[in-house]
């Protein structure tokens, strides 16, 4: 039995995360960062051809060396509750009867305010970046007094290309999602969003996100739904009080679509941002797996549950 369960905690699993998904050119904001709807069925194919695709339920499984992983398991995992995933990704998991996890944020489902990291994408659509980068010199010089918070120190620190991004859209991404001082950061994205994308936000996020319903009818045809904290903030820069108060409200939300399973819940850390106190927090609460942005193929034996690497859809081929 041993040797059994360390061969079912060595399967390699291979984490994929998408965000937006649809037909990009036909949309109003083509210049969105998604993966196209055509693309996204290229990489179904890809992934029938190449990996098994498993159940929420059977990582679990593994995770508790209940059950082995098939060889070359896929675990198909979409982030932030678009629309896109009921309309575009729903039909084409059940085509192929596929389960896929699905993270949607408390603010946007409920209350259906537009998260201040689907603003930005927006706001990054519509406003050149210098434009941007212009405001957020304005913001700082008005705002923020500390020496050591002058424009030059932030653009030091945040302006430094990633793998997705140039260094000048890392810097207004990081300005404006975490590192500008509240209120004021908020108040500025809505000026942005406001002056760029549209006054009509409640609108705007009828159109972006799932409603609760559509949740309902995805998790009745056996999706999976997970924890991605209530308003989509870095959890690793906020104190513990609101570290809990983030999860326990994103579990009522997951006892609403009626996902909260048995065998523990799954986290999935908004930005991949996480710390100490999160994970004790969510362990206490009885997450059974919790899922980072670290890139890379999950190996059961030796990350821990609760923080597993992905790949993002990106790093994936989208065709044989």
């Amino acid at each position: 039995t041993m040797k059994r369960e360390t061969e079912a905690k060595r399967s390699p699993l291979t984490i994929v995360v998408y965000h937006y998904i649809r037909d990009l050119k036909g949309s109003r904001y083509p210049e969105i960062k998604g993966r196209d709807l055509s693309l996204f069925r290229g990489q179904l194919e890809y992934i029938a051809r190449n990996h098994t695709v498993v159940t929420a339920e059977q990582v679990v499984g593994a995770i508790s060396a209940r059950a082995e992983l098939p060889p070359n398991a896929c675990w198909l995992t979409f982030d932030d509750g678009y629309i896109d995933h009921y309309a575009n990704v729903f039909p084409l998991l059940m085509e192929r009867g596929w389960q896929g996890t699905f993270f949607p944020p408390v603010a946007s489902s409920i209350r259906r305010d537009v998260l201040d990291v689907n603003k930005i994408h927006f706001i990054l659509c519509r406003a050149p970046t210098a434009t941007l980068i212009d405001r957020i010199r304005s913001f700082v010089m008005e705002t923020v007094l500390r020496p050591e918070q002058s424009f030059d120190q932030f653009w030091a620190r945040y302006a430094v290309p990633n793998r997705f991004d140039p260094a000048e859209v890392v810097f207004v991404k990081k300005m404006l999602q975490v590192s500008l001082p509240e209120p004021g950061r908020s108040t500025l994205v809505g000026e942005l969003f406001r002056e760029f994308v549209t006054s009509d936000v409640r609108a705007f996020a009828n159109e972006l996100y799932m409603s609760l319903e559509q949740m309902q009818a995805m998790r009745k045809c056996g999706m999976r739904f997970g924890s991605h904290g209530s308003r989509h903030i870095w959890l690793d820069a906020v104190d513990t009080q609101t570290q809990e108060k983030e999860v326990e409200e994103s579990l009522a939300l997951l006892q609403a679509i009626g996902d909260s399973a048995a065998d523990g819940w799954i986290m999935c850390y908004p930005y991949g941002g996480y710390d100490a106190s999160l994970l004790s927090i969510v362990a206490r609460k009885g997450a059974s797996v919790g899922l980072t942005v670290r890139a890379g193929v999950a190996d059961l034996a030796r990350d821990p549950s609760l923080e597993l690497p992905r790949l993002d859809t990106n790093d994936l081929p989208t065709a044989t």
